[in-house]
């Protein structure tokens, strides 16, 4: 964090040109570029706010956004289904139409399908 507080003191305090602040602290140019950006898209400028210690500011900075992932889509009972195609007049469709009236934010169609042959390939074919 060291180097990171001396990359805002030459820029922002002093003016150095990124070029001049990679060769001075001792490393590239592109990384230079890098906590310049990564302050600027959390407000840090020189001076750092008093009450951001080493810890604070690298997680500030290093941090990976957080994404708040959606909650899977309900997955059909493969077995049921599997069992329900040995049956006559029986379709992947229409095996599919029921499951969308059940979950109508289920999966479409062709991802439905795709589902269920992978599913399929880790049974075993053979007959007991």
């Amino acid at each position: 964090m060291r180097k990171v507080r001396e990359v805002l003191r030459l820029r922002h305090a002093l003016g150095v040109s990124e070029r001049q602040i990679a060769v001075t602290v001792g490393i590239s140019r592109s990384t230079v570029g890098e906590y310049l950006r990564r302050a600027a898209v959390i407000g840090v400028t020189w001076p750092v706010p008093e009450g951001m210690d080493d810890g604070e500011l690298e997680r500030r900075l290093f941090t990976p956004p957080t994404f708040e992932e959606k909650p899977a889509r309900p997955l059909p009972d493969w077995t049921a289904v599997h069992r329900e195609l040995k049956r006559r007049g029986v379709t992947l469709l229409l095996l599919w139409e029921e499951y969308r009236a059940e979950h109508a934010d289920g999966y479409g169609y062709s991802r439905f399908c795709d589902l269920y042959w992978k599913w399929s390939e880790t049974i075993s074919p053979t007959m007991r």
